[in-house]
């Protein structure tokens, strides 16, 4: 991601900075992916693993970033403080 562009982006839903996710949150966040646990704020299931992904600055909001373009959709985004432990939304 080019930090230029980084620096000029922010969560559209929160208006916070958005940072790279680091490999082991994506790791993390891929992991959850292919066990089904994961959803959009829309309430579609995340199917598709991540190679990359915007993360907001209070670590809720991950936005993924497909072929190189962020995708800052507030339908698109995956609501980390919404799930609860079996990994459906609350």
């Amino acid at each position: 991601m080019d930090s230029k562009l980084l620096n000029i982006l922010c969560c559209p839903i929160t208006h916070k900075s958005l940072s790279v996710v680091s490999a082991d949150q994506l790791a993390g966040l891929n992991e959850g992916i292919a066990r089904g646990e994961l959803f959009t704020r829309g309430g579609d299931c995340v199917d598709q693993p991540m190679h990359e992904a915007l993360l907001t600055e209070d670590g809720r909001l991950v936005y993924p970033v497909v072929d190189g373009v962020p995708v800052l959709l507030e339908d698109s985004c995956i609501d980390l403080a919404s799930h609860s432990a079996s990994g459906q939304p609350a």
